[in-house]
């Protein structure tokens, strides 16, 4: 058995057998390929086996650029690229309850799966949607020259210590500009791009960005914060062409898709539903629809979204702190757990008989919690049957200290994806 999972999907798909017998390419690794360890969870009733392995790799099957979109948590598209080719067929309709970024909803577009997103945070909308129709790069650019770039213009509050006066400018004409379209219902899926690149674009680390420099584009500081940054470097924010900047981000953002990758994500997201709701509260979704959940839900007041994402927020007209009192940030494993219950007992109504969850958590608060043993037991209350947990053996990057897991120390990965399936 070679890199992805090779199957013939029926509704008996033997997962254990398939992962314990899983093994990568030796071409992949330069090395021996090892065995899958076996390990076993008692849940007091029944043991669930835990299987360790590197069941993914960067290496293993290189993500589309078109997945170049940063988002604070996300988590990397080969993870759903695994599952929808074990658990789907073509046409299957494969769901998010946790969009985030859109990688899950992304990478089924890109295998020619139908998609539901679903995320209480609307920039998920707005960072997912417009990537499923790509732009041509000359349409675009001439739409970008289009926009009048008022230089009298300033901001409602302080960007002074993230902006350049003249950026500052150009990035207020453009949120004016975005802004006069949705309001006037004549934003089209070219302006929606526009939005989409902008968003990811107002802060980061290099001059690929509209800011001077400051944290990675996944979270942005505080404007107190961003001021004691410039001062440590020395730094005093320099001129960006916002357009030129967008239009560079477009290149690389499609610059590895194929003609059928931009006609299946057109026809996905046709046909695709994006909700902006609580999880366990999903009546457009149709009862035993999906056939395949991947998804990763916030961890247990780890990640502060709403202070994350206060400037794009701010860009997007969105109120930062209403969005932070909907999203779920749990202060402990029983606020949390009960808040999944809810989850999880949606997640089964809409599931096809069948169907699979692939449900991923991971080691928090220092090792000292680890995740997949609460949710095994909601899972299997709600109706689901627990199949096993995957825990992918891999190296540490040094985003992996967000969830307060340090390697070799706290286990071998955050990865820690509990598979269920609702059985007949």
């Amino acid at each position: 058995m070679k890199g992805f999972i090779e199957h013939t999907l029926t509704d008996s798909i033997n997962i254990r057998s398939l992962l314990e017998n899983f093994s990568l390419d030796k071409d992949l690794l330069n090395s021996e390929p090892e065995k899958t360890k076996i390990e076993y969870f008692n849940t007091g009733q029944i043991e669930i086996p835990r299987y360790v392995n590197e069941f993914w790799t960067s290496g293993q099957r290189k993500a589309s650029s078109i997945h170049e979109v940063s988002y604070r948590a996300c988590f990397k598209p080969q993870i759903p690229a695994f599952f929808i080719n074990l658990f789907t067929d073509k046409d299957d309709f494969v769901y998010d309850p946790f969009s985030g970024r859109g990688t899950t909803i992304i990478e089924a577009g890109l295998c020619g799966r139908n998609i539901i997103s679903n995320d209480i945070n609307p920039l998920s909308k707005i960072l997912s949607f417009p990537r499923f129709f790509i732009p041509d790069m000359k349409k675009l650019e001439k739409r970008l020259k289009e926009i009048s770039l008022d230089r009298n213009l300033k901001s409602e509050i302080d960007l002074s210590m993230f902006y350049h006066v003249d950026t500052e400018r150009e990035l207020i004409s453009l949120k004016s500009y975005l802004k006069e379209r949705e309001v006037s219902q004549s934003e089209d899926n070219l302006d929606k791009w526009i939005r989409m690149v902008a968003t990811n674009r107002l802060t980061g680390h290099s001059r690929g960005f509209f800011s001077v420099y400051t944290l990675p584009p996944n979270q942005a500081v505080s404007q107190e914060s961003q001021v004691r940054i410039n001062k440590k470097l020395e730094q005093k924010p320099e001129y960006r062409n916002t357009l030129e900047i967008i239009l560079k981000k477009s290149k690389n953002l499609i610059k590895t898709l194929d003609k059928e990758q931009i006609k299946h994500l057109k026809l996905a997201g046709s046909k695709g539903i994006f909700l902006c709701k609580d999880a366990g509260k999903t009546k457009e979704i149709k009862s035993e629809t999906v056939q395949l959940t991947v998804t990763s839900p916030p961890f247990l007041n780890i990640v502060h979204y709403s202070a994350d994402n206060w400037l794009r927020c701010w860009f997007n007209s969105i109120d930062d702190k209403e969005i932070g009192k909907k999203i779920t940030m749990a202060r402990t494993v029983e606020e949390w757990s009960s808040v999944m219950g809810d989850v999880f007992r949606e997640l089964y109504r809409i599931t096809r008989k069948n169907g699979w969850v692939a449900f991923e958590v991971g080691e928090v608060r220092k090792g000292k919690i680890n995740l997949d043993e609460y949710i095994v037991p909601i899972g299997i209350k709600s109706g689901f049957k627990c199949e096993a947990i995957l825990i992918n053996a891999q190296n540490f990057t040094k985003t992996s200290n967000i969830w307060g897991v340090k390697n070799n120390n706290y286990g071998t990965n955050s990865n820690r994806i509990i598979i269920f399936q609702k059985v007949p």
